[in-house]
């Protein structure tokens, strides 16, 4: 009987550090996916920065009406 039951305590232990692995895993690809996204967030705000910062300087030459209108 008390084999048995310290074999299931070794089972239950042999799973929950599987479990555990697979979780670690995961976080860690999770918050590889995340600093990839605030990268890119931080370089879509600069190229908009630069973006308002063109349009605010008057309009480009390609923006302008021909001269037979």
């Amino acid at each position: 009987m008390q084999e048995e039951r310290l074999v299931e305590l070794e089972i239950r232990s042999a799973r929950q550090d599987d479990m555990l692995d697979t979780l670690n895993t995961l976080v860690y690809q999770q918050q590889k996916k995340i600093n990839e996204l605030e990268k890119l967030c931080a370089a879509l705000a600069t190229r908009l920065k630069e973006v308002a910062s063109n349009a605010a300087q008057g309009p480009r030459v390609v923006d302008e009406r021909p001269p037979h209108y």
